[in-house]
This record gives structure tokens, sequence and C-alpha cells, in this order.
């Protein structure tokens, strides 16, 4: 199954429809262009487009967008906690777009460390990449966000890169995830941390 989110709505493409609203059988590109106008210009919350070879329909569906690589890290320090960015209004997970020549793994340390002012981190693993779309000056746009674990063996201070409008660079354990985070989020930042905690692949 992939997913994609479409101002904070899930469209979903899979072989078989899922218990939700809006199930929409594959005919054709056509199929995708309306499912996209559904989640941005309705009410719909949530929609999946089904059919016999979802691989076969991703790739129509990437087909239809620019595509921008990014990558980013789930940072934990010695203490458990996990890092955390705070920009235009919403808790993130450090993150930044691919330069040319760069590997993603190289991607995710660097923008790791200059959006939090940090240094001396460990990459552990990979976790899966996440998908969203967005607009920009309406051309449809799909960001391709790779993820990784990544360790820090103590727990230093923090240095917000204010120019990319980062507000807060903060360590948050457990709790302060679950009380301040997860309410002010992003969803496919809360699919990336249940991989974390469940140990499981994006």
């Amino acid at each position: 199954m992939y997913k994609v989110f479409i101002n904070e709505k899930q469209l979903s493409i899979t072989a078989e429809p899922l218990n939700i609203d809006k199930n929409i059988p594959y005919e054709s590109t056509a199929t995708l262009e309306m499912a996209v106008d559904l989640l941005e210009n309705t009410g719909c919350g949530e929609l999946c487009i089904f059919g016999g070879d979802p691989d076969m329909i991703w790739k129509d569906f990437r087909n239809h967008f620019t595509t921008i690589e990014a990558a980013g890290g789930v940072v934990y320090n010695n203490r458990g906690e996990v890092l955390f960015i705070y920009r235009l209004g919403r808790w993130d997970l450090p993150k930044g777009k691919t330069e040319i020549g760069e590997s993603i793994s190289e991607t995710a340390l660097r923008e790791v460390e200059e959006e939090c002012g940090i240094s001396g981190l460990h990459l552990e693993e990979f976790l899966g990449s996440t998908y969203h779309m967005y607009r920009n000056k309406s051309q449809p746009i799909l960001k391709i966000t790779h993820w990784f674990r990544m360790e820090c063996d103590s727990c230093p201070a923090l240095t917000p890169q204010h120019e990319e409008g980062i507000s807060k660079a903060e360590w948050k354990n457990p709790q302060q995830i679950t009380d301040d985070v997860l309410p002010s989020t992003f969803r496919n930042i809360k699919i990336v941390l249940d991989a974390v905690r469940n140990g499981t692949r994006l």
C-alpha cells in the first residue's frame, strides 16, 4: 500500500478497497486527477484508489508530479529523548532537501546538523519514506522524504536555524511527545514516530 498526504488528508493506493468512506476503482489517470481534486477541494478526509496492480497505479501517480527528494532523522540522545524542531506553529522532525551529488544519508545528517546546531550524530538505520503533495504556484509537487534513525552520545544544547523559520529545537521525552508534539504535528510525522516505536518500516 502507498500513502500520500494531501493537505493532511490521506490518499491510499491499494489492491483492495479499505474500510473507509471513499473507495474509487482505478480506471485511468483521470481517476488520479479526480482523487486529488476531491482531497484538495472538498470535505473528503480520506480516499483510497484500488486496483489489481498498486505498483503500476503508483507509477502513474508519480508521473503526474515534479518530484523533490528530502531526508531527515529521528534522533535519540543518551537519555532516550527525541529531537524536534518547531516551525510555523507545528512540531516537526528535522529534515531538508537533497543537494546535487548528495546521498540521502548525507542529506539526513547535514539537515539535522544545520537545523538544530548539533554534531557527532551516528546513523543507525533507514526507516523508510513518506510522501506528501503540495503546490508551488499551481505546480503539483510530490515530496518524498527518506527517514533515518540516529543516535547522539550526549544531550547537547541545540541552536535552531532561525533563517529557515525554525523557532525552537528541543529534546522531548516520551511524555512530552504525547502531550506537546502529537497534538501539534503532521500526520506523516506521527507515522514515522509510530514506525520507530514499533520497530517497523514505513
